[in-house]
């Protein structure tokens, strides 16, 4: 696998499960969750009032929140022409973009690892982030 492959559900899967100290348990009730040390970093939403497919006028099914390092981060996955995007209820979240899976394809697995490393490093102890990415 070379990474320039259109991502998919199953790369969040792996990558997610790959990287250190990760479980998949629940948060939000029972919404499936990655998490590091307890602290969640891909959380799938489930259909919720803020997020409205503008085509269809269908609450979104598919949507994952993806925890990035800051606004700055935040900022430049959900400009231009992005599968990333945000709510006006996470617009208050410095801290969280939103991707739904339909729009994975979007991105090549590369991108998608990267963002779920980031993902992980923003949410991982900085001691266990030193210890495996030497940041």
């Amino acid at each position: 696998m070379s990474g320039d492959e259109p991502a998919g559900v199953q790369d969040v899967h792996d990558i997610a499960s790959a990287l250190p100290e990760v479980t998949l348990g629940t948060s939000w009730g029972d919404k499936p969750t990655y998490k590091v040390r307890d602290k969640g970093f891909v959380i799938w939403r489930g259909e919720q009032r803020d997020a409205v497919d503008p085509e269809t006028g269908a609450l979104m099914e598919d949507v994952m929140a993806i925890s990035v390092p800051g606004q700055q981060d935040k900022e430049a996955l959900v400009a231009d022409d992005s599968p990333f995007f945000t709510t006006p209820h996470f617009d208050r979240s410095p801290r969280t973009v939103l991707l739904r899976e339909r729009d994975l394809p979007r991105l090549t697995r590369a991108e998608l690892e990267e963002v779920l490393i980031d993902a992980w490093a923003s949410r991982a102890p900085a001691r266990l982030v030193r210890e495996h990415l030497g940041r």
